[in-house]
């Protein structure tokens, strides 16, 4: 077995740990690079919070955390990684750039301590799943949701007339279709409860929702809703059918399709820098 290139800090794998159970986001510098007198060496590392604070360890004084903190706060704000070089001023203007300049992937930042060292500091946001709500109990629905635990989906299902124990999977459950706060809602009831869960959806704060149905029951039920005073614009934006059209047939099938269009919607998302 060989040796990890970095010793592990086990009080920051600990803390990581623990946020990654409470999916909180956060990120982590580490320093792998450094240049003559620098108070952190190569393989320090420090758990930040998404205001650029410190939770647990390490990676130098105050010169190096003004810089870290703001592309800390960036990282998360857009969920890419990020690579800091703090260097002293004298550098920079050797190399022609200055502090705040992007190139080639590198952020450059101003050392002002009197040490004058370098570093290259790694930030990689860690931010929590995204969050599928799915409701209903029919065959899509459970479908939908074994297949969604294997893309690191956050999986809630409500489902009035099911228990936790039938779905023990998924990592959340609701006995009724009241939405949680979920960046993908999928309505699965197929005629058990489709009205109740249209209305559920219109009031919670997904970016995506997609009915499993034809467009001709999906337009129906609409029509009903918009009497009762669900915003049109809303509806408008209802996938309905749920899924890209792939021909799909069996419960599998279907599932595979929304899922495809759920990630699709998640990576558009994740390009815009926006949470989902």
């Amino acid at each position: 077995m060989s040796a990890m290139p970095f010793p592990v800090d086990r009080k920051v794998q600990s803390a990581i740990d623990r946020l990654m159970r409470a999916e909180t986001p956060f990120a982590v510098a580490t320093v792998i690079r450094t240049l003559d007198a620098t108070a952190a060496k190569p393989g320090a590392r420090a758990l930040l919070d998404a205001t650029g604070a410190v939770v647990e360890g390490w990676i130098g004084g105050g010169c190096a955390r003004a810089a870290v903190a703001g592309a800390v706060r960036e990282a998360i704000e857009t969920g890419q990684p990020r690579l800091i070089s703090l260097q002293p001023e004298e550098l920079l203007e050797a190399s022609g750039v200055a502090a705040g300049e992007e190139r080639q992937g590198v952020r450059f930042a101003r050392n002002g301590c009197p040490s004058k060292g370098s570093m290259d500091i790694f930030v990689e946001p860690v931010l929590p799943r995204a969050r599928l709500a799915i409701c209903g109990a029919s065959p899509v629905a459970q479908a939908l949701a074994d297949l969604a635990g294997r893309f690191d989906f956050h999986r809630t299902l409500c489902a009035p007339d099911t228990t936790p124990e039938a779905m023990p999977e998924v990592d959340a459950h609701r006995d009724a279709f009241d939405a949680p706060e979920a960046g993908f809602l999928v309505i699965a009831t197929q005629g058990k409860g489709d009205m109740d869960a249209l209305r559920a959806a219109a009031r919670s704060q997904a970016s995506y929702v997609a009915f499993v149905g034809s467009r001709r029951k999906f337009a129906t039920l609409a029509a009903k809703l918009e009497d009762e005073g669900v915003p049109r614009d809303w509806l408008d934006r209802v996938h309905a059918p749920a899924g890209l059209d792939i021909k799909a047939i069996t419960p599998d099938e279907i599932a595979l399709s929304i899922l495809a269009e759920v990630i699709a919607a998640r990576r558009d998302a994740d390009r815009a820098g926006t949470a989902a």
